[in-house]
């Protein structure tokens, strides 16, 4: 794609058109490696989307200032979901056929729809952070890439953190933890795990839905107010949060005692809030916010300096503009892996990108080599674990901006690995599918 198109694709992505309606130009050309990007720039989680879509293209706009992927320039689309699990399988039905490198879905409920499309369509699936947390196992979920952690990596952190503060998990027993979540498989995910640590530390769970799109809470938070549980997990996206930092501190509870997981944690989600959000943490999944990053400082000056830019410049280094860049970034990996064992300056196909994925190393002196230094640990993928990596930090709203406020945590794999391999073996008995052997692992 030259950078006409790319300049072009981005304008119309700045004011909300990016459905698919670029011109012919920004489809795949044989010497290109075509990324399809399902986006939802409109309707009710746009504030939280959009930084996160800019982020994503600026990064694929930098790997071809920098001259591609060994060689290999990229080629982008953007389709428009709206959040919608229905508009999501059309994006992906629409744009899979134009050799798709690899799809991120952006949605636990549209991972789920694709999991059984995408072994059959052979174009692996990266949830950096969300989807299905059982696909952690990759000898049952063949195309599935939970990339650097999972719902129930956060859930497992989640209680590690709030035990912390009472010296110790085993000192939560007569506790009250409230899960206050999205309504839709998002935020059903970090359920099972929660209930196992309940019955592991012999604390009270609650589980709270609020249906979409989450503006109504205040029935929620009287029984929050009356109930007084003693800590409230906040499993919220877009407006949802904001919502409820708002009823919070209507109804007098302590944001001190509320903790978000990573999706609840960026800046939309506390900026209209402010001061009265003071005190709210979130889990990370690995950074925050990072305008002083190597890899931010290169876009501002090849891509934003250079008039390419995708959104608006003091966007660039926000806590979900990362996000966005950092799940480009794995999917790019992805594909220069796949290049060392099937031909550098080759376009690949989806299965040799399903391989370079499953065979990632992004060691330290990688990482910060490509100017992840601060911002991310090491990532390693297998056959049998499609995660890589399970590092989380927390961080603290002080009232004007995010700041760190934990050392690194990790999930207990002695807690996950056997509800993942559970899971997993069921899912396995109900669709038919042999788990990969050893040698099969190997080819």
């Amino acid at each position: 794609m030259k950078f006409r198109s790319l300049a072009l694709a981005a304008a119309i992505a700045s004011v909300g058109l990016s459905s698919a309606v670029f011109t012919p130009a920004a489809h795949a050309q044989a010497a290109e490696q075509y990324f399809p990007i399902l986006v939802y720039r409109t309707g009710a989680y746009a504030a939280n989307g959009n930084p996160w879509a800019n982020g994503y293209v600026d990064y694929l706009k930098l790997v071809n200032a920098k001259g591609g992927i060994n060689g290999v320039k990229v080629s982008f689309e953007e389709c428009e979901t709206g959040y919608a699990t229905d508009r999501g399988v059309e994006c992906y039905e629409r744009l899979k056929g134009k050799g798709a490198t690899v799809f991120q879905p952006l949605s636990t409920g549209i991972t789920f729809a694709l999991t059984e499309k995408a072994p059959v369509d052979k174009i692996p699936l990266i949830t950096a952070g969300y989807g299905r947390s059982e696909s952690q196992d990759g000898s049952v979920f063949t195309w599935n890439f939970p990339l650097l952690g999972t719902y129930w990596v956060a859930a497992d952190v989640a209680i590690q953190h709030i035990g912390k503060s009472y010296g110790g998990v085993d000192n939560l027993k007569g506790k009250k933890i409230a899960l206050v979540y999205h309504d839709s498989p998002f935020g059903k995910e970090p359920i099972p795990l929660l209930q196992e640590r309940a019955k592991m530390h012999g604390f009270d769970l609650q589980l709270l839905p609020v249906a979409h799109p989450g503006v109504e809470q205040k029935a929620t938070w009287l029984q929050i107010r009356r109930d007084r549980p003693d800590h409230v997990l906040l499993w919220g996206w877009g407006v949802m949060n904001s919502t409820s930092l708002k009823e919070a501190q209507a109804t007098g509870y302590p944001r001190e005692k509320m903790l978000g997981v990573w999706w609840a944690g960026a800046e939309p989600d506390v900026k209209d809030v402010g001061a009265g959000a003071k005190g709210y943490s979130a889990l990370t999944l690995q950074h925050g916010a990072e305008p002083n990053s190597k890899v931010v400082k290169d876009i501002l000056a090849m891509v934003h300096d250079k008039g390419q830019g995708t959104g608006p410049k003091d966007e660039v280094g926000s806590v979900l503009y990362m996000r966005g860049l950092i799940s480009a970034m794995l999917g790019v990996e992805g594909v220069a892996a796949a290049q060392e064992r099937y031909g550098k300056g080759k376009v690949m196909t989806g299965e040799q990108v399903r391989w370079g994925l499953e065979n990632l190393n992004l060691d330290q002196d990688k990482l910060d080599g490509m100017g992840f230094a601060g911002v991310m640990r090491p990532v390693q993928t297998s056959c049998t674990d499609h995660m890589g990596a399970s590092w989380v930090r927390v961080h603290t709203w002080d009232g004007n901006k995010w700041e760190f406020s934990s050392d690194w945590y990790q999930a207990d794999d002695k807690v996950l690995r056997p509800m993942v391999l559970d899971a997993a073996s069921k899912y396995a008995a109900e669709k038919n599918i042999q788990r990969r052997t050893a040698e099969q692992c190997a080819q």
